[in-house]
């Protein structure tokens, strides 16, 4: 085995907060390990796929020895990972995890590190459940509806809202993203002003349903919760804007990616499921 071994990270938005976090607690990891040298990469937004698979290709141009990658679309970076994966580069799934039917179609398995989304969706959204009554209306925005992860923490709001007796009055994607969730909360609301909640796929769509709260007037009357633990959300956590929301810990997860990789890169099989951490943080 060559030294130092060649790692790739490929994340998603590197302009979020919680890519850049990700990023950051890799390279200082890197920073702090000699045996590797560390490669980071993603896409300027959360919804560019074609990229994603360039960056990719040009990591396997590149001859890395592993690539830790968080797909933006489970089912459209399969045929670029199944390429590297037979150029001989090991490949570790973080994050949002990649289609395991495509994946076993072309004969590859890895393993996935990455946190239990739909419990951690399940558990935020049972705090806004527990301020409201059986028969109250919830507004869900969801994620970019291709990515595992959005799917995985779209049911857990469900199981909380069906739990808790609560009526789904209107869900739609923002795809990540705080302006598209404005525009798509925006909508929701004129359609649905009577909404007592709002259930929110990650914390930067969040921040979008309360710059429209904020602007009449409801800002901690309607309580939104969200999923991440962004950093810019800390100031709506003290205010009471942001009810709730659950760090899995971006920092540390692709570091986690890191050091399966280097253990598949020593021998082990690269196979089986590796649930990372979450906490409950809540508002104030």
């Amino acid at each position: 085995m060559k030294q130092p071994l060649r790692i790739g990270l490929v994340m998603k938005s590197r302009q979020a907060d919680f890519f850049r976090e990700m990023e950051k607690g890799a390279c200082l990891f890197a920073e702090a390990n000699n045996t590797f040298q560390l490669f980071t990469t993603g896409t300027s937004n959360q919804t560019e796929i074609d990229l994603q698979i360039k960056l990719i290709e040009g990591m396997i141009s590149d001859g890395m020895d592993a690539i830790v990658v968080v797909p933006i679309d489970s089912t459209a970076l399969v045929p670029v990972v199944v390429k590297a994966v037979r150029a001989g580069i090991k490949v570790i799934n973080i994050d949002i995890r990649l289609d395991e039917t495509l994946l076993a179609e072309n004969g590859v398995e890895l393993a996935y590190v990455g946190p239990d989304n739909e419990t951690a969706a399940k558990a935020v959204g049972d705090i806004l459940a527990s301020q409201l009554n059986p028969g109250d209306g919830i507004i869900l925005i969801d994620g970019l509806r291709v990515a595992e992860n959005a799917q995985q923490r779209h049911n857990g709001f469900i199981k909380s809202m069906d739990q808790a007796g609560l009526r789904l009055l209107g869900c739609d994607a923002a795809d990540w993203e705080t302006e598209k969730a404005e525009i798509v909360f925006r909508r929701l609301f004129a359609h649905n002003p009577d909404v007592d909640g709002i259930l929110c796929c990650n914390d930067a769509m969040a921040l979008g349903v309360i710059r429209v709260l904020a602007e009449r007037q409801l800002t901690g009357i309607i309580p939104v919760v969200g999923f991440d633990n962004d950093f810019s959300m800390r100031e709506h956590l003290k205010s009471g804007a942001l009810l709730a929301t659950v760090d899995a810990y971006g920092s540390q997860m692709a570091v986690q990616g890191i050091k399966y990789a280097l253990k598949v890169l020593d021998g082990m099989e690269n196979k089986g499921t590796f649930n990372t951490p979450f906490t409950l943080i809540r508002g104030n």
